[in-house]
């Protein structure tokens, strides 16, 4: 996992208005939903993920177009990359799933204290299904690979 503030400089300006858009759309509807049928259906729709469909075929469109770039045909690639941002986005699902149940058992004692344990629930359990997804992989590859390779690749040694 990294941080990368050079990748927003690879996307256009529309992109980024699209993913605004299809966010804004995806939270006036959690609202109109929650205004219909009420908070507790309403707050089901709040893990759904609100840009992730822009993002997906953005990232998609991304690889494919530094691949021809390079003179080859990305269109595999492409999706590889859009595949691992939606194994990601279920990951994090995870997260927000043990986030809501976490502040709602203790919302009634004290809401600072409900969303600070959410949010340290939602961090321990999409980074611990990060590994564990990161651990199957390799485990599933062959036993001597798997074997030679650091589970976190680092730059420099320690």
């Amino acid at each position: 996992m990294k941080i990368s503030p050079s990748s927003l400089r690879e996307g256009r300006w529309y992109e980024y208005v699209v993913r605004f858009v299809l966010g804004g759309a995806a939270t006036v509807f959690t609202g109109l939903v929650s205004t219909w049928y009420g908070a507790s259906i309403g707050g089901l729709f709040l893990a759904l993920p609100a840009i992730f469909c822009a993002s997906a075929t953005l990232i998609e469109k991304h690889e494919i177009r530094r691949m021809r770039e390079a003179g080859l045909d990305g269109t595999r690639r492409g999706r590889h990359a859009a595949a691992l941002d939606a194994a990601g986005a279920a990951l994090g699902a995870l997260g927000m799933l043990a986030f809501a149940g976490l502040f709602s058992l203790l919302v009634q004692q004290s809401v600072a204290g409900a969303f600070a344990g959410a949010s340290l629930a939602w961090l321990a359990v999409s980074v611990a299904a990060w590994f564990a997804r990161r651990k199957a992989r390799l485990s599933r590859s062959s036993p001597a690979r798997a074997k030679s390779r650091p589970a976190i690749k680092r730059s420099r040694p320690f």
